[in-house]
């Protein structure tokens, strides 16, 4: 398949330049040629639904050492989500000891993006990675992943998590799954919660991890062991479990939060004045603007799959600036999944006390923002038209603190390269910390002030350069993590930096502390607590790497620091997060 490149799309608009970033994630290249089926062998686990056949997959980590991997994928977690099921919280799947289901390849991805006959709304399934060689007696930690894809794409198979499993010191299970996205699994509005169908993504995800914690243990893992990890919206999706229900018992015991955060972009009430104009525009590309509001469900569920998915990507791109994006999660108000703004369940302290490994990017807005801004008109206007919650004051003062490169040559912001506008470094940096640096970080502060001893706190910054324009975009940190084979052939630095960064992660899935194993290099650093009140540190990762990018500059592969950097930035956003959650 051939993949949709932000290059490609750059002048198209926003909504084109995004999808075609997410689209990468969507679809990644596995990279696994050193991998291979074993098709005679057949493992089977019984759970109560039936029993899951699967495949054995032989990994290739390093020239001497082959691991075996037990792989269990497509397995359905609930009923189908088609017909009279469409838009309704997931339905559990019947017990039987009869049933048994063929485990060896990848299951349908919810409807979006390229027609390639891989999805179907029959989409609620996960994939389990475990080794072969284990104590049968000893339950495994397990690592389960939510995709993102801005709740509108993505799919389970997006993150390489049978390398991370393969190559972990210490054995442990990775999970993925599928949920719905788009408006198969974000129609929200007013009508929709009169009908008690809000949210229903988020439904399906907290579906996937109780099943986890139903079944996991037939396969060998703990179910009182279990991290919940993910990146952009997956990151979001975490950070909103993170405070579902804080009174009763978590369904995940640490988090992994990539370039994410529950406070991220925006999270509005459901009846919103955006959400009703984008949910009244889905129901205009289906000809059902003047339907009666008794018809409009049955409606809608007697339509081919085709005609949801067109209109779902029409509304899609018209609404193109990430803060606008349609068919996000909402706040649903008590007894929902997200029953008050993020910003008030962090004040209050209304969220699961567990560890958290958190972190971003430096360049998080490359692959969100325009290449060709060139005055700094154009620049305010971005942020007036993307964010009109903000006053003129409010612009004003953005202005000061992100100084204009034209105007001033001493602005850190100045452009030297030539096919960008002389405004894309400004609106980049400045896109970055308001959509996922500035909430990460506030994930960090408020999680670390609490003063849990059994809630430690780390938090990371990538940094290495993997493409010219791009740098250390949103996204590239992902093959890092997983040590997957695209990263670990460039140089040894980059090896290195990928290996550490793995044993970070796997340590934090394993033991709870991104420190207790060593991995294969020893000498990395100790990452410390992250503390609240301006005395953080954080681990940089690759500063002053660019081999990816196709340069021979080495940097530093990892260093312990303080958090100050774009520390007033932040603190900007900060101020103003409450107009983005109204």
């Amino acid at each position: 398949m051939t993949l949709v490149t932000k290059q490609t799309h750059r002048g198209l608009g926003l909504a084109k330049a995004t999808f075609g970033t997410i689209r990468s994630f969507i679809y990644p290249k596995k990279g696994k040629g050193s991998s291979s089926n074993m098709k005679n062998n057949r493992p089977r686990v019984v759970v109560r639904q039936g029993t899951v056949i699967g495949i054995e997959v032989k990994v290739q980590t390093d020239a001497s050492l082959n691991v075996i991997l037990e792989e269990f994928l497509g397995v359905p977690f609930a009923l189908s989500t088609t017909g009279k099921r469409r838009f309704s919280p997931p339905v559990p799947l019947p017990a039987s000891e009869e049933k048994e289901f063929d485990a060896g390849s990848w299951g349908p991805r919810c409807p979006s993006g390229e027609d390639d006959g891989t999805s179907s709304e029959d989409c609620l399934n996960l994939n389990i990675f475990r080794p072969k060689l284990r104590d049968e007696h000893k339950k495994l930690p397990v690592l389960v992943y939510v995709h993102g894809g801005s709740f509108n794409f993505g799919s389970g198979n997006a993150r390489q998590i049978d390398d991370l499993v393969a190559w972990s010191e210490k054995p442990m299970i990775g999970i993925s799954f599928n949920y719905r996205v788009g408006a198969f699994g974000f129609l929200n509005s007013r009508f929709m919660a009169s009908e008690g169908l809000l949210n229903v993504g988020l439904k399906d995800q907290e579906f996937a991890l109780r099943w986890v914690k139903e079944n996991i243990e037939a396969f060998g893992g703990d179910s009182g062991d279990v991290t919940f990890m993910g990146s952009s919206a997956g990151a979001h999706s975490v950070g909103h479990h993170l405070m579902h229900n804080p009174d009763e018992s978590p369904l995940f015991h640490k988090a992994i939060i990539e370039s994410g955060a529950t406070t991220a972009r925006a999270v509005y009430p459901y009846d919103n004045a955006l959400h009703e104009e984008q949910f009244q525009a889905f129901l205009s590309h289906l000809n059902l603007q003047n339907a009666p509001e008794n018809q409009i469900i049955p409606t809608l569920r007697l339509l081919p799959t085709s005609r949801i998915k067109t209109a779902s990507e029409a509304v899609f791109d018209k609404y193109s600036l990430s803060i606008r994006w349609p068919f996000q999660p909402v706040i649903d108000g008590p007894g929902g999944m997200i029953p008050t703004a993020p910003i008030h369940a962090w004040r209050s302290e209304k969220y699961h006390k567990i560890p958290i490994l958190t972190g971003f990017n430096t360049n998080e807005g490359a692959s969100f923002v325009p290449w060709s801004l060139a005055t700094t008109a154009q620049f305010t206007s971005f942020f007036r038209t993307m964010l009109p919650g903000l006053s003129e004051e409010d612009l004003r003062e953005l202005d000061n603190l992100y100084p204009d490169p034209v105007s001033n040559p001493t602005s850190k912001y100045v452009e030297h390269r030539r096919n960008l506008g002389k405004q894309y470094k400004r609106v980049e940096q400045a896109y970055a910390h308001f959509a996922y640096i500035a909430p990460v970080r506030q994930t960090a502060q408020y999680a670390a002030a609490a003063e849990e001893e059994e809630m430690p706190v780390y938090l990371y910054h990538f940094a290495v350069d993997c493409s010219v324009n791009g740098g250390a975009d949103h996204g590239t940190h992902s093959s890092f993590v997983t040590y997957a084979r695209q990263v670990r052939n460039v140089s040894p630095t980059i090896d290195e930096i990928a290996g550490t960064m793995h044993a970070y992660w796997t340590s934090f899935v394993t033991t709870g502390d991104p420190n207790t194993v060593k991995g294969r290099w020893g000498t990395r650093p100790e990452w410390p607590r992250y503390v609240a009140g301006g005395k953080g540190k954080k681990m940089l990762f690759g500063d002053g790497n660019d081999e990816v990018a196709g340069f021979r500059n080495k940097g530093v592969v990892a260093q312990v620091v303080d958090d100050v950097w774009a520390k007033e930035e932040c603190e900007y956003w900060w101020e103003r997060t409450e107009k983005f959650e109204s």
